[in-house]
C-alpha cells in the first residue's frame, strides 16, 4: 500500500513532536507500506517569517515573500529525514523544486498544474520514506511559489492523486472534523463522516481543519481523506463522496473572522456593469464571496453592490475599484473590516424547511444583528459584527445540536 500522510505545523512544532511524527511514519513503513510524508513549517514559523518581512517592508513583494516562506517547510522536512535516520529508517527530504511541483505564477496563492512523479517514485522504489515540503511549488520561471495558507493539505491530496495512493491522511492538532471549532464551541461534536461538498463549504466558510482547494481536488480525483490527530490514536473523520450515517439537519457551523465587506454605490443600472466590476477584481486574483445587489433606484437609474473579500485583499480591491471608477461608472466605494462570516452547512437542510428561521431565531435571541445573508443548496451564511462572531457560532450551534450528552 501507498500512504500519504500530512502533518501540520503544530504536529512538528518542536523536537519531541518531530520525533513523535517520525515514530508514527516509521511504524507505517515497518508494516511494509510505502510512505510519502508532507509537512508544514514548524509551529508559528510562517507567522514569524511574515512578521520579520513586514518589519522591514510592510508591502514586501509577493515573490520575495514566497522565497522567504518556503524556507519554513524545507526546515521541517530536513529535520524529519534526520529524525527518521536516527531511528535507522531510510528517508529523503525533497522540496518543491526537487519534486517538480509545477504551479501557476500567482505568488502567494498559486495553483498546482502538474506533479512530476519520477523522483518520488524512484525514491519509493528504493524503499525510502519520501518527505515532501507542503504549501509550495515552482512556476515556469523557476521561482518558488506558495499555495496559500493551509496549502500543505492541497500538496498532500495532489500527491495522493498523482501517485494513486491507497489513503491520504491529514493529521492536525484536533481529533477530526467537528460540528464547530472546539476551541470556540466547548460542546462541539466530532463527526464520523462528512461529504466532500459539506466539507468544501465548511472549509470555504472558515473551518480551518482543511484547505478548501484540497477538498476540491479530493472530490475531483476521488481521493478518500481521513482527518485525525497527530497527538493520539483516536479514529478521525472520513471525508468522502457519500456518507452512510443518517443525515443530520446540518453538519457544522463555521466562523470566518478574516473577511471584509466592500460596498460599491451609485453603479449605473445597466447590463455589463457587474461584469466590469468583478472582472477587474478577478484579473487581479481577488476572490469574491457573498454578493448582494440592491433593487436599484428608478429615478437615478443606479444600484449598489456589496460583497466580501479576504481581509488581506481589501486594500488592493478598493484601490483597483477607485482606479477604474470612470470605466465601471460608480459614485463611491467603502470598506468595512469589522465583520465576521458565520455559516451553517449541511445536506440535510435541502429537505427540511425552517432551517434558516431556526438560525435567525438563535441570533435574534442573542441580540445579534445580521448585515448580509447568502444561501446555497447546503449552506446559509450571514455577516455579523466581528465582536459578535464567536457568540453567534455558539448560539447557532446550541440551537441545532443542543448540549452534549
Amino acid at each position: 500500500m501507498l500512504i500519504v500522510k500530512k502533518f501540520g505545523g503544530t504536529s512538528v512544532g518542536d523536537k519531541d513532536r518531530i520525533m513523535n511524527v517520525a515514530k508514527r511514519c516509521a511504524e507505517e513503513y515497518q508494516k511494509g507500506n510505502n510512505v510519502v510524508v508532507v509537512l508544514s513549517a514548524m509551529g508559528k514559523t510562517t507567522d514569524l517569517l511574515l512578521k520579520q518581512a513586514r518589519e522591514i517592508h510592510p508591502k514586501a513583494p509577493k515573490r520575495e515573500l514566497d522565497m522567504l516562506l518556503t524556507t519554513g517547510e524545507q526546515t521541517s522536512v530536513a529535520l524529519m529525514a534526520i529524525a527518521l535516520d536516527s531511528m535507522g529508517i531510510p528517508a529523503i527530504s525533497l522540496n518543491a523544486f526537487q519534486v517538480a511541483m509545477n504551479t501557476t505564477s500567482v505568488y502567494g496563492n498559486a495553483r498546482l498544474k502538474k506533479i512530476d512523479k519520477e523522483r518520488i517514485q524512484h525514491e519509493l522504489n528504493s524503499r525510502k520514506i519520501v518527505i515532501v515540503t507542503g504549501f509550495q511549488g515552482v512556476n515556469k520561471y523557476g521561482d518558488y511559489t506558495t499555495l496559500g495558507r493551509g496549502g500543505s493539505d492541497t500538496t498532500a491530496v495532489a500527491l495522493a492523486a498523482a501517485l494513486h495512493a491507497d489513503a491520504c491522511e491529514i493529521y492536525t492538532d484536533v481529533d477530526g472534523v467537528f460540528t464547530a471549532d472546539p476551541r470556540i464551541v466547548k460542546n462541539a461534536r466530532k463527526l464520523k463522516e462528512i461529504t466532500y461538498d459539506e466539507m468544501l463549504d465548511l472549509a470555504t466558510c472558515g473551518a480551518g481543519v482543511l484547505h478548501n482547494r484540497s477538498v476540491e481536488m479530493a472530490k475531483k480525483y476521488g481521493v478518500p481523506l481521513v482527518v485525525r490527530s497527530s497527538l493520539n490514536d483516536h479514529e478521525g473523520t472520513i471525508v468522502k463522496e457519500v456518507t452512510n450515517v443518517e443525515k443530520m439537519l446540518i453538519s457544522g457551523v463555521a466562523l470566518d473572522d478574516h473577511a471584509a465587506r466592500i460596498s460599491v454605490m451609485g453603479l449605473k443600472d445597466e447590463p455589463g456593469i457587474a461584469f466590469k466590476l468583478f472582472n477587474t477584481l478577478a484579473k487581479n486574483n481577488i476572490n469574491v464571496d457573498i454578493i448582494l445587489q440592491s433593487i436599484g433606484r428608478e429615478s437615478e437609474r443606479t444600484k449598489d453592490i456589496s460583497f466580501t473579500v479576504n481581509e488581506e485583499d481589501v486594500e488592493t480591491a478598493v484601490s483597483l475599484i477607485e482606479e477604474n471608477k470612470e470605466r465601471i461608472t460608480l459614485k463611491s466605494v467603502t470598506s468595512n473590516c469589522d465583520i465576521a462570516k458565520v455559516s451553517i452547512v449541511g445536506a440535510g437542510m435541502t429537505s427540511n424547511p425552517g432551517v434558516a428561521a431556526k438560525m435567525f431565531e438563535a441570533l435574534f435571541n442573542m441580540g445579534i444583528n445580521i448585515n448580509m445573508i447568502s444561501t446555497s443548496e447546503i449552506r446559509i451564511t450571514v455577516l455579523v459584527k466581528r465582536s459578535d462572531g464567536e457568540k453567534a457560532v455558539n448560539a447557532i450551534h446550541d440551537a441545532f445540536f443542543g448540549e452534549t450528552d
